[in-house]
């Protein structure tokens, strides 16, 4: 916390004047009695004495079942403006619930988005930004195209579905027609606990890698996804 308010710029008007703190309560214990006490003391005077303006969202994610008894306990010694600024997160509803208030290209990909450690292939601010938005409609398939018009180029991407339970594949498609299809990553059914995409492919002839999604359930599906093209230097 203390670390984040450092970052804190209130000087420019576009600088960071608020704080998004994300809690993650997998595998926490039940609290007992006496432990719920102190957490509700602890929580009460760090969120209402010591930051009262500073956090704007405090999203607490993969919450337990007890945690809501938790907080119908707490609720009443916090006031409206404090209570309002919670944000619960079931296991199922992490991804979704981060990209309402964070890019997907800064969620770590533990939480289903596609933010890394250490990334080396991602790392400007115009490479992050370029995640496009693809809907897919319930009981229809979508075939994303990356362009790969110059040989010897080397196409990178990252691609997750929020709650997944599609049908996914990689291909690479020559734009020559007498060339065959090549399989990058066969069919498979993608379950709702994975993890984000990342693959790349470097093509010998002129073409593109077509990512493609069926979705056979009852409900849409939102697919975000980025990609980059690396030309060696000759």
């Amino acid at each position: 916390m203390e670390k984040g308010i450092q970052k804190l710029d209130f000087s420019n008007k576009k600088g960071v004047s608020s704080l998004l703190q994300i809690n993650d309560l997998k595998n926490s214990p039940g609290p007992s009695r006496k432990e719920l006490r102190i957490a509700m003391k602890q929580a009460v005077g760090l969120l209402q004495d010591n930051y009262p303006e500073f956090v704007a969202r405090n999203i607490f994610v993969n919450v337990p079942f007890w945690y809501y008894a938790f907080n119908a306990v707490l609720s009443p010694f916090l006031t409206q403006r404090t209570k309002s600024k919670f944000v619960f997160a079931r296991p199922a509803k992490v991804t979704e619930t981060l990209l309402s208030y964070i890019p997907a290209q800064q969620i770590p990909v533990r939480y289903g988005a596609m933010k890394r450690e250490n990334d080396s292939e991602f790392s400007s601010a115009a490479e992050e930004c370029n995640v496009t938005e693809v809907i897919v409609k319930s009981g229809s398939t979508e075939a994303i195209e990356i362009p790969a018009p110059e040989t010897g180029a080397t196409l990178l991407w990252d691609l997750i579905v929020l709650g997944w339970e599609v049908n996914y594949k990689e291909e690479f498609v020559p734009s020559d027609e007498g060339s065959y299809t090549m399989i990058i990553q066969k069919g498979k059914k993608m379950g709702s606990q994975e993890e984000s995409v990342r693959n790349s492919f470097r093509n010998s002839e002129p073409g593109k890698v077509v990512l493609t999604v069926e979705n056979n359930t009852f409900k849409k599906k939102k697919v975000l996804y980025r990609y980059k093209t690396k030309m060696i230097s000759a």
